[in-house]
């Protein structure tokens, strides 16, 4: 009985112990960690979510010079709006790694990979079909064409009609008692938290990504302003609209309309300040203002990408 009282007695010590050694474990496989300024340590604190934090950037960009390019590298690649968005997203992550920074746990981590998700139907031009995800990881001096046929071999998976391993996950999870999943929701939370949740659920879920891309315009819509998602550590929604025809100042000052793309940002703040979020966001417009520069591909003009303006020889 006396032993039984001593192991009784141990428990708070050990759990005391696990709990110091829990909030002490600061790695992570898809981070690093990273000491910012004091302010930024602070609003970590004070702004608790991504809801709270969020700030929204609202452009257009010139539709014409991309949609000129699309027609032309079509011939060579298979490509569209949504190739060039994601192509463009990467390119700025990579210009600006400010950007690829995501927060946890009230700490902030460099992400270690570029990562993009975007959206698509699971049947093409099919309004009710289910939406699918696919996250891709951004490969060092890839061209273009061989970005795409990344892109299109994953769309291909994921709509040739076979089972996914998010359709394998989202059926486990569908046929748990709502209150054993309500509670275990709160366990990944916490698990991620403290930097213990698996890496296979990190590495397979779109929304631990460095960016979501969402093209409405595939649909024929205009674009959003798109929340952030509490789940996961996304600090960057990208929402691209309908091509529009808009009433905008010409190169002689005389109203001339203009097709133009929208394109809606979102940005965590707890990241990187608003005028560093801008900064990478512009390459963002450029690579699509000037895709033939960026994106090249058109006969035997391949290149890896890069933004406007960078020479290909650069490392």
């Amino acid at each position: 009985m006396q032993q039984l009282w001593m192991v009784i007695g141990a428990v708070p010590g050990v759990v005391l112990v696990c709990w110091v050694l829990l909030n002490l474990k600061t790695s992570r496989k898809d981070g690093t960690l990273l000491k910012p300024h004091k302010v930024r340590v602070m609003m970590q604190y004070i702004m608790r979510t991504r809801t709270e934090s969020a700030v929204y950037f609202d452009v257009e960009v010139p539709a014409q010079p991309l949609l000129d390019y699309l027609d032309e590298v079509r011939p060579h690649v298979e490509a569209n709006v949504t190739h060039a968005c994601v192509a463009a997203a990467l390119i700025g992550l990579e210009a600006a790694p400010q950007m690829n920074r995501f927060t946890v746990g009230q700490r902030l981590y460099q992400r270690r990979q570029r990562e993009v998700s975007f959206s698509l139907k699971r049947k093409k031009g099919d309004a009710g079909a289910k939406m699918s995800t696919v996250k891709l990881v951004g490969e060092d001096r890839e061209s273009f064409r061989d970005f795409c046929q990344r892109v299109n071999g994953s769309i291909a998976v994921e709509r040739s009609g076979e089972r996914t391993y998010a359709d394998k996950e989202y059926d486990f999870f569908a046929a748990i008692p709502r209150p054993v999943l309500s509670w275990g929701v709160r366990l990944m939370r916490w698990l991620d938290a403290h930097n213990v949740l698996p890496h296979s659920f990190i590495a397979n879920d779109p929304l631990y990504t460095s960016m979501f891309v969402a093209n409405l315009g595939s649909i024929e819509m205009g674009a959003a302003f798109h929340h952030l998602y509490e789940w996961g550590n996304c600090p960057l929604f990208l929402v691209v609209g309908k091509v529009e025809d808009r009433l905008v100042r010409g190169d002689d000052d005389k109203p001339t309309w203009q097709k133009v793309l929208p394109l809606r940002f979102t940005f965590d703040e707890r990241v990187e300040d608003g005028l560093t979020a801008r900064a990478g966001l512009r390459v963002v417009e450029d690579v699509l203002t000037h895709p033939r520069s960026s994106l090249g591909c058109i006969g035997d003009d391949v290149f890896p990408m890069r933004p406007p303006g960078v020479d290909d020889d650069t490392p």
